[in-house]
């Protein structure tokens, strides 16, 4: 059973960092596109970056453009987002996501999908 786990989540002061960790086991992750959504409570779950399988091509959206880098190790079946910079509206659960297609800003089109992790940034 193919399972995604999001972590490194937690609690910062603005202006601080966190780099969160997506484990995906069970699949070929190398094949796989992966982004990271985030969702803020009484809020849309929001396209936040994405990542080709093999690293070489990223997006982000224009929000944490600058302040947010998505990299990958296909070696560990891991992806990350590190966050700089953070800002009190970066505060959300942050989840993520692998597609064996091209990238889609819509969470529900992804193959496999976390359950989230929490990020607070507090001013």
């Amino acid at each position: 059973q193919v399972t995604l786990v999001e972590s490194g989540g937690g609690s910062v002061q603005a202006g601080g960092s966190l780099t969160l960790s997506c484990t995906v086991t069970e699949l070929t992750f190398s094949d796989y596109v992966i982004s990271w959504f985030r969702q803020a409570p009484g809020k849309e779950r929001d396209f936040v970056s994405t990542i080709s399988s093999l690293g070489t091509y990223k997006q982000y959206s224009d929000v944490v453009k600058g302040r947010f880098t998505a990299s990958r190790d296909n070696t560990k079946n891991t992806g990350y987002l590190q966050m700089s910079n953070l800002k009190p509206e970066d505060t959300a659960v942050y989840y993520c996501a692998a597609r064996a297609r091209t990238a889609t800003k819509n969470f529900n089109d992804y193959d496999y999908r976390g359950q989230g992790t929490q990020v607070i940034v507090s001013s």
